[in-house]
C-alpha cells in the first residue's frame, strides 16, 4: 500500500494522490489568495476568450494545483512548497461548506472548452480531469468528513507524520514547526466537532476497530516531553545553530508542550475513550449506513475503475482463491511436505527458522533484498527514477494497528526519498518467507518505481504526474510481485509460496470486502476466511480485516488491476510472439501516470495494433 504525504486516508488511500504543477521546475515563490483564485478561474471560464482552449487548459490544471495547496497547507509543504508552514488544513464545518462550492470552479472553466478542439494529447487530459470532478460530485452525497478517525488514520495519530515533512535545518524552519504545533489545539477542536455530528448522525467507524484509537491519542502526550512523536525535530536540532538558540528553541517547544498540546491531546484522548468509542455503531458493512450500499457501490467504482459490481467481483474473488490454491497445494507437493494444507501453513507459522529475533535483523534482511533487486532492474525496464529510496520501520506508537507495510512517496521538488516502511511489532506475524515479494510489491519494481517515474513525466499535467487510479497503481505494484524471478528471486520455494500467499490474500479481499460491505459478513467471519486461506496470523488477519472494515472498497484495487495488466501482457505475448519486448511493454505501461484501467487497456491495444501493423511490414 502507497501513502502520500498532505494527502487524505481516505482511502482512497485513493490513498488520493498528490497534485503538482508541471508547467514549473520550482515550486512558485508566493500562492495566491483564495479570492485571487476564483477571480481566475472565472477569468479562464468566459468566453469568447483571448487564449486557445488548448492554453486555457493547460492554465486551469496550474491553477487547481496552486487551489489544492492554498487549502492543504501540508500539502504545499509535503511538496516542498514555501509560505503555508506554520498552518493546517481548516476543517470546520464552514471551511468544509466553502470547498463544497469551491468545486464549481474548476467545472465552470471546463464546461467552457470545447473537447473536440483539442489535441487528442488534450482530449485525454481533459477526459481525466473531467472524470476526477464527476467522481468528486458523486461523492458529495455521501459524508466521508464525519469519520475523520480510525485505527489506521486521523488526528490523533497523524499529526508527527506532516511535522515530519517539514525542513528542520535553520532557526526559521523550527519556528514554523512551532507555529504549527501552536494550531494543533485549533485543528483538534475541528476535528471532535465533526466526530460529534458523526456520532449524532449515527455515522462512525464500527465501536470494535476503534479500540486501540485513544490509546493512539495518549501516546502522543507521555510524561518526558522529548519522548514525544510530536517533538521528534526538536531531538535532533543541527549542530550549525549556535548553542544558545538551540537551548532556546527547546525550551519554547517543551513548554509549548505541556502548556498547550498536553491539554489539547488530553481532550482528545477523554472524548475518543469516554464518549466516541462507546456510541460508535456495533455494525460493521458500510451498506448499513444511510444510503450505505450506494456509497459502496460508488467506492467499488472509484477503486476498481470499472463497472464491476460486488456481486461479480465477489465471485471472481471466489474464482481467484480457488485457482491459487491449486498452486499452493502443487508447492506443498513439491517440497516434500507430509500434510494438508492447513498442517503445512501451522507450520510455516510456526517453525522457527522462518522468524528473525530481533528488528534490526528483520530490517537488514529487507534492505538486503532491495540491494539484490536493484542491479536486476535493467534487464525490465528501460527508464528507471532518479528518485532514491530507503527501508526503515514504522513508528512504534502506530505500528500495533498497522498493516504489514506502506510505501511513503518521495518528492522530487521536497529533496525527500521514498520510503519503504515496514511493520516490526509482533516478529512472529513477519515471515522471512513473504518478505521478498513485500519488496517487490512497496519498493522495486512497484511502488517506488512506478511513483516516482510518474513524477518524472515532466510533459504530462500535474494530476497525472501524481494523481490516477488506485487500481492502477495497486494493480502495478501486485503484478510486480509476480516479477520475482524474472529478477532472480523466488529461488527459495518458501519464498515461492510467500509470493503465492500474497496474491492469494489479495483475491481473499475480493471475497471479504464485499462480503462484509455488501453482503452482511461478519467481522468474526472475515477474518476466519481470510486464517484459512492465507496462513495469516490472528493478530495479522485481523489487522487486514479491521483495515478493509474502514477503508471500503479500496482493497478490491489490487486484483482488479493485476488481472487486468497480466492480461494485456499475456495478449502482447501472444499477438507479438518473439518480437515481444518485455522492458518496451513496461515503459509504456510507465509512460502515462497511473491511467484508470479502461484507459489503460485501450492505450496498451492502440500500441499493440501498430506493432502489429510494423510487423506485417517488415514481412517479405
Amino acid at each position: 500500500m502507497r501513502v502520500l504525504p498532505g494527502l487524505r486516508l481516505f482511502p482512497c488511500t485513493c490513498l488520493l494522490w498528490l497534485l503538482t504543477s508541471s508547467a514549473t521546475a520550482q515550486p512558485p515563490a508566493v500562492l495566491p489568495t483564495l479570492d485571487q483564485i476564483e477571480a481566475r478561474y472565472a477569468e479562464l471560464a468566459r468566453t469568447p476568450h483571448d487564449l486557445t482552449d488548448s492554453e486555457r487548459l493547460r492554465q486551469l490544471f496550474e491553477l487547481d494545483w496552486q487551489h489544492r495547496l492554498v487549502v492543504s497547507p501540508e500539502l504545499a509543504t509535503s511538496m516542498g512548497y514555501a509560505g503555508r508552514e506554520s498552518q493546517w488544513s481548516d476543517r470546520s464545518a464552514q471551511a468544509l461548506e466553502r470547498r463544497r462550492q469551491e468545486r464549481a470552479w474548476p467545472e465552470r472553466v471546463v464546461a467552457s472548452i470545447d473537447r473536440d478542439g483539442l489535441s487528442p494529447e488534450d482530449r485525454l487530459n481533459f477526459d481525466l480531469f473531467a472524470r476526477d470532478l464527476e467522481m468528486a460530485a458523486a461523492q458529495e452525497p455521501f459524508p466521508g468528513e464525519l469519520l475523520a478517525v480510525n485505527q489506521l488514520s486521523g488526528i490523533q495519530q497523524s499529526v508527527p507524520g506532516s511535522l515530519d515533512q517539514m525542513p528542520a535545518e535553520t532557526v526559521r524552519d523550527f519556528e514554523h514547526i512551532l507555529g504549527r504545533l501552536r494550531g494543533v489545539p485549533t485543528l483538534i477542536e475541528q476535528n471532535l466537532a465533526l466526530l460529534q455530528r458523526g456520532l449524532e448522525a449515527g455515522i462512525t467507524p464500527p465501536r470494535v476497530v476503534l479500540g486501540e484509537v485513544p490509546q493512539q491519542a495518549q501516546r502522543m502526550i507521555p510524561d518526558d516531553a522529548l519522548q514525544s512523536p510530536l517533538l521528534r525535530a526538536f531531538t535532533r536540532i543541527p549542530e550549525h545553530i549556535s548553542p544558545a538558540e538551540r537551548q532556546r528553541l527547546l525550551d519554547s517547544a517543551i513548554a509549548l508542550y505541556r502548556e498547550v498540546l498536553v491539554p489539547a491531546y488530553s481532550r482528545l484522548y477523554h472524548f475518543l475513550r469516554d464518549t466516541y468509542l462507546p456510541n460508535a455503531r456495533e455494525s460493521i458493512g458500510l451498506g448499513a449506513l444511510p444510503d450505505g450500499a450506494q456509497w459502496y457501490a460508488l467506492n467499488v467504482r472509484n477503486s476498481t475503475t470499472t463497472e464491476l459490481t460486488p456481486r461479480q467481483i465477489h465471485e471472481l474473488g471466489l474464482t481467484e482463491v480457488a485457482r491459487i490454491r491449486q498452486a499452493m497445494d502443487a508447492l506443498i507437493i513439491e517440497v516434500g511436505f507430509d500434510g494438508n494444507f492447513a498442517d503445512f501453513l501451522h507450520f510455516l507459522a510456526t517453525d522457527p527458522r522462518f522468524y528473525y529475533s530481533s528488528e534490526e535483523e528483520l530490517l537488514a534482511a529487507y534492505r538486503d533484498i532491495a540491494k539484490r533487486i536493484d542491479p536486476q532492474l535493467p534487464r525490465l525496464f528501460g527508464t528507471l527514477p532518479r528518485l532514491p529510496y530507503g527501508v526503515r520501520a514504522l513508528p512504534a506508537y502506530s505500528a500495533p494497528s498497522q498493516p504489514t507495510a506502506f510505501y511513503y512517496s518521495g518528492s522530487v521538488n521536497g529533496h525527500r526519498p521514498g520510503w519503504f516502511s515496514v511493520n516490526t511489532y509482533n516478529l512472529p506475524a513477519r515471515p522471512r518467507w513473504q518478505m521478498e515479494a513485500l519488496t517487490l510489491h512497496e519498493a522495486v519494481p512497484g511502488h517506488h518505481l512506478q511513483i516516482s517515474l510518474a513524477q518524472e513525466l515532466e510533459s504530462l499535467p500535474a494530476f497525472r504526474r501524481y494523481g490516477g487510479s488506485t487500481a492502477y497503481t495497486e494493480g502495478w505494484a501486485l503484478y510486480c510481485e509476480g516479477l520475482g524471478e524474472e529478477l532472480g528471486l523466488y529461488t527459495d520455494p518458501y519464498a515461492r509460496f510467500g509470493a503465492l500467499s500474497f496474491e492469494m490474500w489479495r483475491a481473499v479481499r475480493l471475497v471479504v470486502d464485499t462480503g462484509i460491505h455488501a453482503f452482511g459478513w461478519s467481522r468474526d467471519r472475515a477474518i476466519d476466511y481470510m486464517q484459512t486461506n492465507t496462513g495469516k496470523d490472528r493478530h495479522e488477519a485481523t489487522v487486514e480485516i479491521d483495515r478493509y472494515i474502514v477503508w471500503p472498497g479500496q482493497a478490491l484495487a489490487y486484483k482488479i488491476g493485476q488481472l487486468k495488466i497480466s492480461q494485456l501482457r499475456s495478449e502482447a505475448e501472444k499477438r507479438l510472439g518473439k518480437a515481444f519486448d518485455l522492458r518496451a511493454f513496461h515503459d509504456l505501461l510507465l509512460a502515462q501516470g497511473a491511467l484508470p484501467l479502461d484507459v489503460l487497456e485501450a492505450l496498451v491495444r492502440d500500441w499493440l495494433e501498430r506493432q502489429v501493423v510494423a510487423q506485417d511490414r517488415q514481412l517479405p
